[in-house]
């Protein structure tokens, strides 16, 4: 079997129904960064790109987003550094452990601004959206797969429900190129 994520490789769970979201933690074993989540997250998906916090041994990562006001660093947030600073999503990992803990986009024109990126294996909470689509997948050609692979890995995620994407899913596309249009004035609000 073609792993892809821990998280998914035994199948999906469902969502629970009227989920009130949860605390994300790092890995320390002592004095871990935590995170309180209010409600359910969204767009959740694997992502094969090659800036996305990936566990041990995991081909892609697990990504959803929150709105930015439901996310609230509620332990040892001075443990927290921005990765990148020069990347779009500013990625707010451990110093210890190197966890991603959560991203931010903190350029206002940005269609993602106002949601924050979260890992939602790093709770111990059962209930949170599943994965809905592999984005980003050729990307961890990148990573060390091996190209002649992917045949299997597509096939995998096709298994697990998850359509396999080289960009985002097209809704989330059809919602960025709506944001460009509204910008350049192609589209009126």
């Amino acid at each position: 079997m073609t792993s892809i994520h821990p998280s998914v490789d035994g199948g999906l769970k469902p969502a629970a129904k009227d989920f009130a979201g949860g605390t994300l933690s790092c890995r320390c074993k002592q004095n871990a960064v935590q995170m309180t989540i209010k409600g359910q997250c969204a767009h959740n998906h694997v992502c094969g790109c090659t800036k996305c916090w990936k566990p041990e041994g995991a081909s892609f990562s697990q990504v959803a987003v929150v709105p930015r006001d439901n996310l609230k660093v509620s332990a040892n947030e001075g443990k927290l550094k921005v990765v990148d600073a020069a990347a779009a999503i500013q990625r707010h990992a451990c110093k210890e452990c190197g966890v991603h803990m959560y991203g931010r986009i903190e350029n206002k024109a940005h269609p993602l601004f106002g949601v924050d990126f979260i890992h939602t294996e790093l709770s111990k909470e059962s209930g949170w959206a599943p994965p809905e689509f592999a984005a980003f997948v050729s990307s961890i050609i990148e990573s060390g797969a091996n190209p002649a692979n992917m045949g299997a890995v597509r096939s995998r995620l096709k298994e697990l429900k998850l359509e396999p994407y080289d960009c985002l899913s097209p809704p989330l596309m059809d919602m960025l190129a709506t944001h460009a249009a509204k910008a350049k004035g192609v589209l009126s609000t």
